[in-house]
């Protein structure tokens, strides 16, 4: 008896331990046989790693970048001209916005706050008019129907990308979706001119057949090309390259572990992704979000090519051939502008510079507010 209560007795504290974690943790509660494995797996993993660190030798040296005072030459090189492209970008900006503010004062105290809130465009009869909120209106329309049409699209194809695709084709996806993010757009925009508009138009033409009870699908001119839906669409294709790349990017780094341990507690692919990979990556979408937004609001050339641009606002009515955008107007007007009409131009460029401004620093607001609700 003395020696199996001296074999036994030391083992009494760890039964009565896994016995307590079985019946307080509701994890260990599990008995299906997939959470049964899954915690398998878990210790496994537990083992491996803590038997690996306690061996001497195998713990990873850390290394600093920057800031050693044992630098090379070349890294002192390296860091200088990270800094010195870090600096120039700034002063670009920097001078970029202190031109378009110099010049373009004189108009915008003259016209006041009408510049932004009025919709009269005039030089003739020697009253000078400049007021752009037609076109600002158009800019944000247009924007926002490009947004609702390439933002599921691209987050459903960076989904297919990254989880469901054959390998084979998920290196096809990545190459034409790189190729297409680096078509100018002046090429998409002659595509649009000239082979998208009819297609465009037919489906708008059936939105208006037969949800034409809606006043977002009303037309009122019987004339469906160049209308803000065409822009916005033209606008998605442009942009689905842009939020897809950067969705594809931040899905592919969603830990491994979690999608193997949502999958072995029972869940599907579908509540992996949703339950784990979505959240993970939600503060990257965003910020992909966000630059397609960017790249939509400064658009020129394409919207100049499928877009009658007019000085009215047009606010709901999508499908009428109407609308505006501040970077077309400002291409459709400079080549005869007036020295004063000009500057007014140059002070819409500072309006949409700014707008852009704004947009980007939401979106590192949004960014960093999700990585901080992540580690909470």
């Amino acid at each position: 008896m003395d020696l199996v209560a001296k074999f036994l007795l030391p083992l009494f504290p760890l039964a009565t331990s896994v016995t307590s974690s079985l019946i307080v943790n509701p994890e260990f509660r599990r008995t299906s046989v997939a959470g049964l494995r899954y915690l398998s797996n878990m210790n496994q993993h537990k083992t491996v790693s803590s038997s690996t660190l306690d061996v001497p030798g195998n713990t990873p040296t850390p290394r600093y970048f920057g800031r050693e005072k044992s630098r090379t030459k070349a890294d002192k090189l390296f860091s200088g001209s990270i800094i010195v492209a870090a600096l120039s970008s700034l002063v670009i900006l920097t001078a970029i916005l202190l031109y378009l503010g110099s010049n373009s004062w004189p108009v915008l105290v003259e016209q006041g706050f009408a510049f932004v809130t009025g919709s009269e465009w005039s030089t003739t009869d020697g009253v000078e008019v400049f007021q752009i909120w037609p076109m600002l209106y158009g800019t944000l329309l247009n924007a926002i129907i490009g947004l609702v049409i390439a933002v599921p699209v691209s987050v459903f194809l960076a989904l297919f990308i990254v989880f469901l695709a054959p390998k084979n084709l998920s290196k096809v996806l990545t190459v034409v979706i790189d190729i297409l993010a680096a078509i100018p757009s002046g090429i998409i925009g002659l595509w649009g001119f000239l082979v998208f508009t009819d297609t465009a138009a037919k489906w708008g033409q059936l939105l208006n057949q037969y949800l034409g009870w809606i006043p977002l699908f009303t037309n009122d001119q019987e004339q469906f090309a160049r209308s803000p839906f065409i822009a916005g669409w033209v606008l998605a294709i442009m942009i689905i390259p842009i939020i897809t790349v950067v969705s594809r990017e931040v899905l592919a780094q969603t830990p491994q572990e979690l999608l193997d341990a949502a999958r072995g507690l029972g869940g599907s692919l579908s509540g992996a992704i949703r339950m784990v990979a979505l959240p993970h990556a939600r503060g990257g979408i965003v910020g992909g979000v966000m630059l397609g937004l960017g790249r939509a609001l400064g658009e020129t050339i394409a919207i100049f090519f499928v877009l009658n641009l007019i000085f009215d606002v047009n606010i709901y009515k999508i499908l009428n051939p109407e609308g505006g955008a501040i970077a077309s107007m400002i291409v459709a007007k400079f080549g005869e502008a007036t020295p004063n009409e000009i500057d007014a131009l140059l002070g819409a460029g500072l309006i949409l510079f700014i707008m852009t401004l704004f947009v980007n620093l939401a979106a590192n607001y949004i960014v960093k507010r999700s990585q901080r609700e992540k580690l909470v």
